[in-house]
Parts: C-alpha cells; sequence; structure tokens
C-alpha cells in the first residue's frame, strides 16, 4: 500500500520526542519508502530529537526554529541542494506561552497572543512559500490541529483561536497552491500525550473525558494519526484538498 510514496521526499517539521505526533507521521512516512529531512527546533532539543531522528536509516536531521525567516531560507536552500525536489511538508509545530494555557481567556496577553499565532499559525504560511520552488510536480501539505478550534476546550484558551486561525489559513493556502497541484489539509487528533500537550493545565481530565464519550470509548492512539498523515501524503488522496480530516474516535460528532 502506497506504493507511490516509495523514493520521494519529505519534509516534517516539529519532532522533539518519541511522543511527538510529527515522529509518529515521520515513522509512517519512512516505512512507506519516503526519503526523509526532519527538524527539531533549536539546541536545546538537539541531542533527543537528533539521534531520535538518526535512528531512522537514511534519515537526515535539520534544525530550523520557524519563527526566524533566516532559518527556514536557509533549511530550504539545503534541502534543495540536498533533494532538489519535496513531495509532502508535515508541520506540526504549535505554541503559547504556559502560562497562557491556564486561567480564563479574558487574560490572554497581547504578547501571549501574538507568540501563537506566529509560531502555531504563520509558520505554516512561511514553510509552504519556501517548498512552493521545490515542490513542482506538485505535493501535500500537512499540519495539525485539535477541536479546540471549534468548540470551547477549558483552559486550550489561545490555542484554540490559533488552531481556528490555522483551519482557515489551511482553506486559503489550498486555494492558492491548488493550482500548482499542492495540497494543504489538517489532522485534528484527539488528545495525544505529547510534550506541548503538558503544558495545558488539567490536560488528564481532558483524555478522561475523551475516553468516556468518544464513540470508540478510549482515545486515539498515535500511530493512527501518523497512518493518517501517510494516507495524506499519498496519492490515495489525490482529490482531497482544505480539509480538516479528524483522527478522535469520533468525539468531534457527539452533542452531548
Amino acid at each position: 500500500m502506497f506504493e507511490d510514496l516509495k523514493g520521494r521526499t519529505a519534509v516534517v517539521f516539529g519532532v522533539a520526542n518519541k511522543r511527538s505526533i510529527a515522529w509518529a507521521i515521520a515513522q509512517g512516512l519512512h516505512a512507506a519508502g519516503m526519503n526523509l529531512a526532519v527538524t527539531y527546533q533549536n539546541e536545546r532539543m538537539e541531542m533527543e530529537a537528533k539521534d531520535l531522528i538518526l535512528s531512522l536509516p537514511g534519515a537526515e536531521a535539520f534544525m530550523c526554529d520557524v519563527s526566524k525567516d533566516e532559518e527556514i531560507v536557509e533549511l530550504f536552500e539545503r534541502l534543495k541542494a540536498r533533494y532538489g525536489k519535496l513531495h509532502a511538508l508535515v508541520h506540526s509545530v504549535a505554541f503559547a506561552p504556559a502560562e497562557e494555557l491556564k486561567g480564563e481567556f479574558v487574560n490572554t496577553t497581547r504578547e501571549g497572543f501574538r507568540v501563537a499565532h506566529d509560531v502555531s499559525v504563520y509558520s505554516l504560511i512561511a514553510v509552504c512559500r519556501a517548498a512552493v520552488p521545490l515542490m513542482e510536480e506538485g505535493g501535500s501539505v500537512i499540519t495539525m490541529t485539535y477541536y479546540g478550534a471549534e468548540k470551547v476546550v477549558p483552559h486550550y484558551n489561545v490555542m484554540g483561536v490559533a488552531k481556528a486561525a490555522l483551519e482557515c489559513t489551511v482553506r486559503y493556502l489550498a486555494q492558492d497552491l491548488g493550482r500548482r497541484k499542492i495540497r494543504v489539509n489538517a489532522i485534528s487528533a484527539g488528545p495525544i500525550k505529547t510534550l506541548a500537550a503538558r503544558g495545558i493545565s488539567g490536560f488528564g481530565d481532558m483524555l478522561h473525558s475523551h475516553a468516556e464519550r468518544a464513540p470508540l470509548q478510549r482515545n486515539v492512539d498515535v500511530g493512527e494519526i501518523g497512518s493518517t498523515g501517510v494516507f495524506l501524503a499519498s496519492d490515495a488522496s489525490s482529490g482531497i484538498t482544505g480539509e480538516t480530516i479528524y483522527v478522535d474516535c469520533g468525539y468531534n460528532i457527539i452533542g452531548f
């Protein structure tokens, strides 16, 4: 399955550790036969992330802070020199200051709002713009969202607003890039115990509520998100763009 991915190249943004959603997708793409360039944010992340990335035979690790335009430009110059072309881009990057994910949303600070949208939303636009010249044969862009973009999730606060902006950005990018045969989609994953999730106050309650109310009566496994990423990178999803694909054990369909 997904034989079309063999020999193609993907860049994956957002690997922090083995629990990262980006890592699950990277593993899936690697198993499907893709050449992988995988990024980590900074030197602080380097030790754990770089060793993890290089554990995949043939994968290459690159440092890139997506909040810095010069690092994005430098990365894509290196990718062009190394691979020539790209066929898939995975954007699994989100951040808001920890204090913004506690207490009441009305107390969101101007700086916290700016940072959340810059890192979690604008970065998708920035990496897509840099990737377009390398996707001359078309390609697939995949980003990560969450149900808090649509409904109020306690303590998700400014990240919910940022994810709503991200989903809207997916649609506008899909419109812009469709003429170049580049598809842009989002995966709306159920709650996963990632490094980023640990900063959300009451995350354990979120997991419990999700498992209790979802039609499948459980939380999603990160491997299921990885498999969906592989599907969206492949020609099997060639007619899908501008969409939010739910991988949440059906939680989003429940009213009360």
